[in-house]
């Protein structure tokens, strides 16, 4: 095997598998990567057996064909120090290890044989469409944040995608929600589709923006009873799916919320950040003290002190409500326009805050006690 690669697209795909190859894994072929020198292309597949994410190198000059496997990390951390618009030679020496070459560096990495890497073929072509993948991204952005933690509930530690049908539209859904808040955020499809509802697990989310954040252009999405795949033009990911049924969302959105607090979205992000400084772990709640076109943020934290700040917002009721400051800097981020709209019921019930520019997103957060 003998191929040279431009340093700027290895280290793009190799920084790529870092995300997906678990640090502690107890099969070492789990902590190497797949390299295959074929038809005028370098792939390179990485693995956590949940997880398995392929990349295709086109423009690699391959000389002599071939495969092997070696650590993932150790290429990586060789491979981002090297100059970034040099060129690359690899090549298998006689002693079977990974030689790479750059400018004046030579190093010589052990491999394990490409037989003994774990891969699956699968069809996945039944259930195929397209999306657009901004529009996606944006979809995963405005939940991911709102995935659970919690081991036990493994059905919430990821984002329920499904096709849900208003007014005659289609869309494409996705919900999260770890009990104590809730995203849900839609797009439009042009038709039905053919994709049987699934929970996507958290790392698959979060290796999937990565990968989306910088690629412009559609996005093939295909799944098969408890596997999912997505095509970008260079890339496949192929992930498994949560087992559980995640729950009734819609029945815990606020039905009759009247009180409807309007402020502008900076102002009040800019000003729960402040006022929330003066909580260390950022678990304090904040207190909403409400009144006439008044907003007073209050945090109280009896080892370090207590903040307050006042806003002017768009309400005609008096109401104290307390809420976890992390949780509304979470949401308040992912919105796009200039205002923030709360709507509340009294201070035991959840709130609903939507954001006047997106009709397609909407989250609901529990009060704090006290």
């Amino acid at each position: 095997m003998k191929f040279s690669v431009n340093q700027k697209d290895l280290q793009e795909a190799l920084s790529y598998c870092q995300g997906v190859i678990e640090k502690r894994s107890t099969l070492p072929i789990l902590s190497n990567i797949l390299l295959d020198a074929s038809n005028t292309k370098l792939t390179i597949t990485a693995t956590d057996l949940d997880l398995i994410f392929i990349h295709q190198i086109n423009n690699a000059e391959i000389i002599e064909e071939g495969k092997t496997t070696t650590t993932s990390s150790i290429m990586f951390d060789i491979v981002r120090k090297f100059s970034s618009d040099k060129k690359i030679n690899l090549l298998m020496n006689s002693d079977s290890k990974l030689q790479l070459e750059s400018d004046k560096s030579i190093f010589n990495l052990n491999c394990i044989s490409s037989s003994e890497f774990p891969l699956t073929e699968e069809n996945f072509n039944q259930n195929e469409f397209n999306i657009n993948s901004k529009q996606f991204l944006k979809l995963l952005n405005k939940c991911k944040f709102s995935v659970s933690n919690d081991e036990t509930r493994h059905y919430l530690s990821g984002i329920y995608l499904h096709q849900t049908e208003v007014d005659d539209k289609i869309y494409l859904t996705a919900a999260a929600t770890d009990s104590h808040r809730m995203s849900i955020s839609k797009i439009r499809l042009n038709e039905k589709i053919n994709f049987d509802p699934i929970i996507l697990p958290k790392k698959t989310i979060f290796q999937l923006c990565s990968l989306l954040d910088s690629y412009d252009g559609d996005l093939k999405i295909s799944n098969l009873k408890s596997k999912i795949k997505f095509e970008l033009a260079n890339s496949i990911l192929i992930s498994k799916l949560i087992d559980g049924k995640f729950p009734n969302y819609i029945q815990v959105i606020p039905k009759n919320n009247q009180k409807k607090m309007e402020g502008n979205l900076k102002s009040f992000l800019n000003s729960i950040d402040r006022v929330a400084s003066v909580s260390l772990d950022k678990k304090d709640g904040v207190k909403f003290q409400l009144s006439q076109d008044t907003l007073n943020l209050i945090v109280n934290n009896t080892n370090s002190g207590d903040g307050n700040e006042t806003l002017n917002v768009k309400f005609n009721h008096n109401l104290e409500i307390s809420f976890n400051s992390r949780y509304l800097i979470d949401i308040a981020s992912q919105l796009d326009g200039e205002k923030i709209e709360i709507f509340f019921n009294d201070m035991g019930s959840p709130a609903l805050i939507k954001d006047p520019s997106d009709f397609d997103s909407i989250y609901v957060v529990m009060p704090m006690k006290g």
